[in-house]
């Protein structure tokens, strides 16, 4: 297997911020790098950027399609990858220069690894940081295993230019149902293990296919976290790629039921944890459902979950606030709401 690094950055209409994450893969200490830009259908000047800034860098590929989301923007990439290794980079973060470098380290300790991600620092619009290790404050799933030993039986340590850092195994394929654990920006797969796994699906489209990806991937085998932070992670700038909250809640409970229906047998968690798993899958969703006034949907998911869990207050509340006519209706949610804060 050679060294090559493939990396995958899809963008739309992100020319303000691009050149960074580019020249953050670009400028790596593994030198094998290889960039590879889907632009989704741009409007902005991002294909003369490309173009003016990167000509005479042989490293960097551009293709532009016509807008189709980040699903078919990562897939077209796949598609034109050369690497024996994978990763993906969204247009407004960028890497440590030794991060391709200390995951390499790390599955090189452990070969039987398919994939490797780490932890992220987070940054606000003006490049503030605001998490310095922001992995387990936007994951939530982190908070069913408080103990590393929870979701990796090994660990060893690699050495970073900032110091040694320790670097988890295991096969954490049915602990990832509780939520995912995996910051795509953060990630990087072997070839071998991407040619089983496949790309993003499109039915998860056109939010929330990362859980997905990251879930089928854990499921080929062992998975590594590097436990220090090897990206930057941009919160708080305009996001042409992000969609709305339902999108992602309808595909987190696609996903983890399509993990039941197509590989129970490898779901080794106890029962009442499979059923918090639904509980919360069906409880976010109502909640999301009712924020868009979709009260019908909204009782059904309420009910759903009550069912996984049954002493809960706030879906039954809810359920049989979206009874009500409308207007009261909408009255009481909205002071249920300042009693009764989301848990």
């Amino acid at each position: 297997m050679s060294d090559l690094v493939s990396v995958v950055i899809p963008t739309y209409n992100r020319v303000h911020c691009l050149a960074a994450a580019i020249d953050s893969a670009l400028a790596q200490t593994h030198p094998a790098i290889e960039v590879v830009v889907i632009d989704d259908g741009s409007s902005d000047g991002t294909e003369a950027l490309v173009a003016g800034r990167y000509r005479r860098d042989v490293r960097v590929r551009y293709a532009w399609q016509a807008n189709a989301g980040v699903v078919a923007a990562r897939n077209r990439g796949l598609a034109m990858v050369q690497g024996d290794y994978v990763a993906f980079l969204d247009s407004d973060d960028w890497w440590q220069p030794w991060k391709i470098a200390v995951q390499l380290a790390a599955l090189a300790q452990f070969p039987a690894a398919g994939m490797v991600w780490s932890d992220m620092q987070a940054i606000d619009a003006d490049g503030a940081v605001i998490g310095e290790r922001y992995l387990r404050t936007m994951y939530g799933a982190y908070g069913w295993y408080p103990r590393v030993a929870d979701l990796f039986p090994d660990s060893r340590t690699v050495a970073t230019p900032v110091g040694p850092a320790p670097a988890h195994c295991g096969e954490i394929y049915s602990q990832m149902l509780m939520g995912p654990l995996v910051h795509t920006s953060t990630m990087m797969l072997t070839r071998p293990c991407l040619d089983r796994v496949g790309g993003f699906d499109p039915a998860m489209a056109p939010s929330g296919e990362d859980f997905d990806f990251h879930l089928r991937t854990a499921r080929e085998g062992p998975v590594v976290l590097v436990d220090i932070p090897t990206i930057r992670y941009q919160r708080g700038m305009p996001d042409q790629l992000t969609r709305l909250n339902r999108r992602i809640a309808i595909s987190h409970l696609k996903t983890i039921t399509k993990a039941m229906d197509t590989s129970r047998d490898r779901i080794v968690l106890p029962q009442w944890m499979i059923n918090r798993a639904f509980a919360q899958a069906h409880r976010w969703l109502a909640e999301e459902s009712i924020a868009e006034r979709d009260y019908a949907a909204g009782r059904r998911h309420c009910l759903k979950s009550l069912t996984y869990r049954p002493r809960q207050l706030r879906p039954l509340v809810q359920a049989i606030l979206c009874t009500l006519p409308p207007t009261a209706g909408e009255g009481m949610r909205a002071l249920y709401r300042l009693l009764k804060p989301a848990r």
